[in-house]
């Protein structure tokens, strides 16, 4: 049964305790080990979308779960008959990521994984985006993610072994039209995985970035705009969640989903110009 978070502790980033090693924690990997085995992991955006998706497949896979979303009863609803505790709430609140760590740890005692799914979109001109709207963006998509790594972050270092995910977004790569604030953000969050992923080297613990295109979630019903193109068409948030497990299971560090949208990414880092050229033509 789903744990309410009301018993939960609260652990910062001077938290002493020392999780007990696993057997195949690989602690020389630069790059982070691959999970060998299931372990226990936090997955943020658990109430719907890829974030639930996610949760369905760590549990198949036999992880135990921590699960955090907006919605109380949709988490409450993923949660059921998998090993999850919940935590329902708002991470953009003060210090809601530390009381998240703490819950977490005092659950399952380590963590092995961090799955950042938590996102938020809004459509339109920059220039109409309220104030609101904009800082909803940048604390959701980016200031939030940050704090809960760097809340997590230390128990893996100590432990020797853990993998952080980060699901990221083709706009972060590219840039989308009536997007600029949405793209700013995921462009932000890929930075920062390639920035602490050199960081941790030699650490054993690993960063992964899942890159999605369009994914059919409620995520369009929520940024007040429906996906207006045919191509690229909407991919399940089961795939995205089966690409999280590759990234896990097999230590990659950045996985385009589906995977053909790495070649405008590649084509912009090669051909700028050209790309600009293009997508002022196309979209």
């Amino acid at each position: 049964m789903p744990h309410a978070p009301s018993h939960a502790g609260t652990a910062g980033a001077s938290d002493t305790r020392t999780p007990a090693a696993l057997p195949g924690d690989a602690r020389a990997r630069p790059g982070g080990a691959p999970a060998r085995r299931p372990g226990t992991a936090l997955v943020t955006g658990a109430s719907s979308g890829i974030g639930a998706a996610v949760a369905r497949r760590l549990s198949a896979e036999g992880w135990r779960l921590v699960l955090n979303g907006r919605d109380a009863g949709r988490l409450g609803e993923v949660a059921a008959g998998a090993s999850a505790a919940v935590f329902p709430g708002d991470l953009t609140r003060p210090a809601a990521e530390r009381r998240l760590t703490g819950f977490a740890l005092e659950q399952v005692g380590r963590l092995d994984l961090l799955v950042a799914c938590a996102g938020v979109g809004w459509a339109g001109d920059f220039t109409t985006m309220s104030r609101r709207s904009f800082d909803e963006v940048i604390d959701v998509n980016l200031v939030t993610t940050l704090r809960l790594v760097r809340q997590v972050l230390p128990h893996m270092v100590e432990a020797g072994s853990g993998r952080v995910v980060l699901v990221g977004s083709l706009a972060g790569s590219v840039g989308v039209r009536g997007e600029a604030v949405y793209s700013a953000s995921k462009a932000a969050v890929a930075a920062f995985a390639d920035a602490l992923r050199y960081e941790l080297r030699g650490t054993g613990v690993g960063v992964s970035l899942i890159v999605p295109g369009v994914v059919d979630t409620p995520f369009f019903e929520h940024r007040g705009a429906p996906y207006p193109r045919n191509r690229p068409r909407p991919v399940p948030p089961e795939r995205v969640a089966d690409a999280v497990w590759r990234a896990v299971s097999r230590g990659r560090d950045e996985i385009y989903v589906p995977g053909w949208l790495r070649l405008p990414a590649r084509v912009r880092g090669a051909a700028p110009g050209l790309y600009r050229r293009l997508a002022a033509t196309f979209g």
